[in-house]
């Protein structure tokens, strides 16, 4: 036996390994035509090596041919499978109808490695949609088509049913078992080297584990439990009828011989020695006579051994007993036929559960071919009813949670479903409901923010003085957001001068904005320095920023008297300057971090002095930013090149005409960020 084993694994190992090299040769390809038919030849010859190399075990031959066709339908396309198993398939009928090798088997062994590729190619495309199977299924496949190998040999041979049940006695276990571990390593080995290999004993918990993966799982429990059952049962019924058979068997042949002693006993014994009778086909009688030689019978001029006296000592008032009688395991009786002589009658047990045997198995691998069989169709069936259908439902509310409100359940295969599908649509449609009315309270909400937020900004840039011009905008997005800009007094013949944008948008940016603005005028307007002012403004922030917001802020302060202006930057846009008759020209002033993160700061104060027809415009990011339809940015050239097309005009004309520059760019484009600026120009003092 262990050499039997070491060569049908060595088989299986060269399986594997070829397999291994073609898979990588072709691993994630689409094969085309003769690529298919190349591998359905390469696999169709190794079934037919099988054929010729073969593994003697116990006066018959052993092979694992059917894994061919097996691979290469499973793992590399369905059309290979086919031709593997008919190239295998027609070869083993040719070799045992013209050549006599295996000749016995030839039509079972032929039928059954033609349907392992067709059986390969099916399971391939319906089962597993051509995905590897996985080990265990690769086992129970390798498994299945062995059992009909072996329950072929059984439908062909109907009138020499004992040679029958021989043959698969001896190679059903050894053939099954080796073909569907084979089968179970190429899968194992596949799914390693493709990193597709996942633990089956790894747990998972029940949100985890698909509908369709408990179905299977137990309706094979169920199944194969029933069919046990069944087989059981049947078992116990079929040896209850072989004992009883034997037992009239033996009973016939006894009363027959118990006859014809009784008309021989006064004759000699040499009339004796010549009883002749059959007990069954291969069973034995014997006339033992003073319990030490055989008198007549099977083993007549025999002396009887000792374990032969133990036993019928032992079993003397027994109706019938097993032993092993000259080595063979059989039913006994024993009979006394006068004082000193007894007949004692065998019958193989071989022999008495021949039948049942033959039963047995046929209905074991008929109750597998049924299991398997069941199992594929109800699988299929109850995927192609409820799973994909159930598959199909949570795609569409997959795509319904991710936001996409137009998406519609179309399941109408059956009422649950139908009815599921109106549901879920009926839902969506009044959540439409609910958002569209939502949406409406957000928009008004948003617009009042809008509102509030507008009128926080100044819009008087008429101040009786002659010294200097001022103008603003701000075109908010269609959401709040957090620009601002501002510019007030702060003493005597002091400007201060502000714009800012506030981190995120909504109302969270549109609060952030006014207490920004409230602290930076707060503070400023009680004369402190530009540095002193965002410093405090800073703290103010910092305190109960829990969000984390943040604002860029640029502060410039002016003297009108002098022409002085001192400036800070908090991580905000550069300023564009424009001295008199010149162009302007972006002014890469020092940059400190931005306020409401971090109590520190390292801020840095700059000057700059502004003679009459000087000009200064700064702005936000939503500038810059802008984008067209082509997602192309506006950009500080474009921007400069606009500013400096209205060089005589007024700080009004020179916004509105940036503002209408913009537009031209974006055309059609949303705007997804404000766009605030301030345009600042000094004339000089008065006289």
């Amino acid at each position: 036996m262990l050499i039997m084993i070491i060569k049908m694994m060595s088989i299986v190992a060269a399986h594997i390994l070829l397999t291994v090299l073609l898979w990588r040769r072709f691993q994630g390809r689409k094969l085309p035509v003769h690529q298919k038919i190349l591998i359905g030849v390469i696999f169709g010859l190794c079934g037919v090596l099988s054929n010729h190399f073969n593994v003697n075990y116990g006066h018959s031959l052993l092979n694992i041919r059917d894994l061919s066709p097996l691979v290469a339908g499973l793992f590399f396309d369905p059309v290979s499978g086919i031709i593997a198993g008919f190239i295998a398939g027609i070869e083993r009928y040719i070799i045992g109808t013209y050549f006599g090798i295996g000749s016995y088997t030839r039509i079972a062994c032929s039928v059954s490695t033609c349907m392992a590729g067709i059986l390969a190619a099916f399971m391939s495309v319906y089962l597993f949609d051509r995905k590897k199977p996985s080990a265990i299924y690769g086992f129970f496949m390798g498994a299945v088509v062995e059992v009909f190998h072996m329950y072929m040999v059984f439908l062909t041979h109907r009138r020499d049913i004992t040679t029958a049940l021989m043959v698969v006695k001896n190679n059903s276990i050894p053939m099954i078992f080796f073909t569907a571990f084979g089968l179970f390593l190429t899968s194992l080995f596949l799914q390693i080297l493709a990193r597709e290999w996942v633990n089956p004993f790894t747990y998972k918990s029940l949100d985890k584990v698909h509908v369709s993966q408990k179905f299977r799982f137990w309706l094979f429990v169920f199944t194969a439990g029933v069919l046990t059952l069944n087989f059981a049962i049947s078992h116990m019924m079929h040896t209850q009828k072989a004992v009883e058979d034997a037992n009239a068997k033996m009973e016939t042949s006894i009363s027959d011989i118990v006859t014809q002693y009784s008309h021989l006993k006064s004759f000699d014994e040499e009339i004796l020695e010549k009883l002749e009778f059959h007990v069954g086909s291969e069973g034995t009688f014997d006339i033992i006579r003073n319990r030490s030689r055989y008198l007549a019978g099977t083993h007549k001029g025999y002396l009887v051994s000792n374990e032969v006296l133990e036993a019928i000592k032992k079993n003397e008032s027994s109706d019938y007993f097993n032993m092993i009688f000259y080595g063979v395991d059989s039913r006994c009786k024993i009979v006394s036929l006068d004082e000193n002589t007894f007949l004692l009658v065998t019958l193989p047990l071989t022999e008495v559960f021949d039948d049942r045997d033959t039963r047995s198995y046929e209905s074991l691998f008929a109750n597998i071919i049924m299991l398997a069989v069941l199992f594929v169709l109800i699988t299929q069936l109850v995927k192609n009813i409820v799973v994909d259908n159930l598959d199909t439902v949570n795609e569409s509310l997959n795509k319904i949670t991710n936001g996409n409100l137009k998406e519609e359940v179309s399941v109408y295969d059956s009422s649950e479903f139908a009815s599921l599908s109106n549901d879920i649509n009926q839902m969506v449609t009044a959540l439409k409901g609910y958002i569209t009315a939502a949406e409406k309270r957000v928009e008004q909400e948003l617009s009042f923010a809008k509102s509030v937020q507008a009128s926080a900004l100044p819009k008087n840039y008429n101040f009786n003085r002659d010294d200097f011009e001022i103008y603003a905008t701000m075109d908010p997005a269609k959401q709040v957001g957090g620009d601002f800009y501002d510019f007030f007094f702060v003493g005597p013949g002091k400007l201060a001068l502000v714009i800012a944008d506030v981190s995120g948008k909504g109302i969270p940016a549109a609060l952030f904005m006014m207490r920004s603005k409230t602290a930076i005028r707060t503070v400023a307007e009680q004369d402190y320095s530009p540095v002193e002012v965002l410093e405090k403004a800073n703290l103010s922030l910092c305190e109960g920023n829990d969000e984390k917001m943040f604002v860029s802020v640029w502060l410039g302060i002016i003297d009108l008297n002098t022409g002085v202006m001192k400036c800070c930057n908090a991580g905000h846009e550069y300023p564009m300057i424009r001295r008199e008759d010149k162009s302007y020209e972006l002014y890469e002033d020092p940059h400190a971090p931005i306020l409401g993160l971090k109590k520190k700061l390292n801020l840095t104060e700059y000057e700059l002095i502004m003679n009459p027809g000087d000009s200064i415009f700064v702005y936000t990011d939503g500038i810059p930013e802008a984008a067209d339809v082509y997602e192309s940015l506006y950009g500080l050239d474009r921007l400069k090149k606009a500013l400096n097309e209205t060089k005589k005009a007024t700080m009004k004309e020179t916004l509105l005409a940036v503002t209408k520059d913009i537009e031209s760019f974006t055309t059609d484009a949303e705007q997804f960020d404000d766009i605030t600026m301030l345009g600042f120009r000094f004339l000089g003092s008065e006289p």
